[in-house]
């Protein structure tokens, strides 16, 4: 589903299997909406050269952000908004399903003139594994489910209102459907993995992360600033925000520090944020292109990962971001589940100082301390050894499903 031109984060994993595989003798087709009508759009990206990509026609609807769709509205204005909004929610497993008829027939039509020895959905959208189950069932051909995200206890869902749970059960049965039929899953965490095990599937469950693209770095510099930048890349919805550490921003008493955010930054964190008096310590970027936000990860002092606890379920949240975050080789500070994925990566790379999500003291005094750090000129660049960048590099996860599609033949 989302493939270039869409821009965004989910857009890096399908791009990179469809640019590596090719190299390792594996013929590859994509199959690819012609307009996702997704929230972003990235012309910079460059398109895979040994890949085929093929576009199916999509007819849903647009992709949207509820809180902003919804702001400021009254009357029958909301209303009508409110209707809009619960029609695609009642589309199940997501508003994307509605690919489904015209992703199918040309899923079959590609596999029967291609020869197509097997088929790989990556997921989200969770609607995706529905295309997969059909196009098996109707070719015969092996179906890889790859997993970038939890099927069922999403971070991101307002999980506390009755409806949510009420859809959460539906999504149970997409993950059996997955479970039954697939000849194997991939998951991008084994958080994530445990996850599919407990629905007992036919096939193998893999664990292949996502990974770094040192090579999109090539080139990108960092340059001392005058003032200590930290940026935070990528939008915030559902139950993520960056209040906890503007917060602690603020009651630093950092003058010099100017925190970057680039992405959608919601208009009611926009109007929060105004009661704090940042000034010039806070810049708000809109979307950029990917090459951009990657140049300015390059070129900061260090970078913001910033995922919700979410009643402990933010902890499975692998955060494709932290991959970026490592290949620029800037410290990072995280404030995440502290007993989650992207906390146990931080810590084994020593990439940086990992807090509490929601603990603005632990915030203010990791900001702090690196900070003090950047002073004295002792703040890191180029921390990973040639092992480490090895292991997390996108290519030789890419490697590993390679043989797993040849195990699979």
């Amino acid at each position: 589903m989302y493939f270039p031109p869409a821009g965004g984060g989910g857009v890096q994993r399908p791009l990179k299997l469809a640019t590596h595989l090719p190299a390792l003798g594996i013929e590859t087709h994509v199959l690819a909406p012609d307009d996702p009508k997704w929230l972003h759009r990235d012309d910079d990206l460059r398109p895979p050269t040994q890949a085929f990509v093929h576009r199916a026609r999509y007819l849903g609807p647009k992709a949207r952000l509820p809180s902003e769709e919804l702001r400021g509205l009254g009357g029958v204005e909301l209303a009508i908004a409110q209707a809009r909004l619960a029609g695609r929610r009642l589309l199940l497993p997501d508003a994307s399903v509605t690919w489904a008829p015209t992703a199918i027939p040309a899923a079959v039509r590609l596999v029967r003139s291609e020869g197509i020895d097997a088929v790989i959905t990556t997921s989200p959208p969770l609607s995706l594994n529905l295309i997969g189950a059909a196009v098996k069932r109707l070719t015969g051909i092996a179906w890889i489910a790859d997993q970038r995200d939890s099927l069922v206890a999403n971070a991101d869902r307002r999980f506390e209102r009755k409806a949510v749970q009420a859809k959460e059960k539906a999504l149970e049965r997409v993950v059996r459907l997955v479970a039954r039929n697939a000849d194997a899953v991939v998951a991008v965490t084994e958080s994530i993995a445990d996850e599919i095990r407990t629905f007992d599937p036919a096939g193998p469950v893999r664990v292949i992360p996502n990974g770094s693209d040192f090579d999109d770095f090539v080139g990108l510099e960092y340059r001392p600033g005058e003032r200590f930048r930290i940026t935070h890349t990528g939008s915030f919805f559902g139950q993520r925000n960056p209040r906890a550490f503007l917060s602690a921003l603020a009651s630093s008493g950092l003058e010099d520090v100017v925190a970057r955010f680039v992405g959608d930054f919601r208009s009611i964190d926009r109007e929060w944020v105004e009661g704090l008096g940042l000034g010039d310590r806070l810049e708000l970027l809109d979307y950029l292109p990917h090459r951009r936000a990657l140049e300015l990860q390059r070129d900061s002092e260090a970078n913001l990962l910033l995922l919700p606890d979410a009643g402990g379920r933010g902890k499975v949240v692998p955060s494709g971001k932290i991959f970026e975050y490592l290949a620029a080789e800037r410290p990072i500070l995280a404030a995440v589940p502290t007993d989650g994925a992207a906390a146990k990566l931080v810590r084994e790379t020593g990439a940086g100082i990992v807090v509490p999500p929601d603990d603005e003291q632990a915030i203010r005094e990791a900001l702090v301390g690196l900070h003090a750090r950047w002073r004295a000129g002792h703040l890191r660049d180029g921390y990973l050894s040639d092992e480490q960048r090895k292991q997390l590099s996108r290519r030789t996860r890419v490697e590993e499903l390679a043989e797993l599609l040849w195990s699979l033949g």
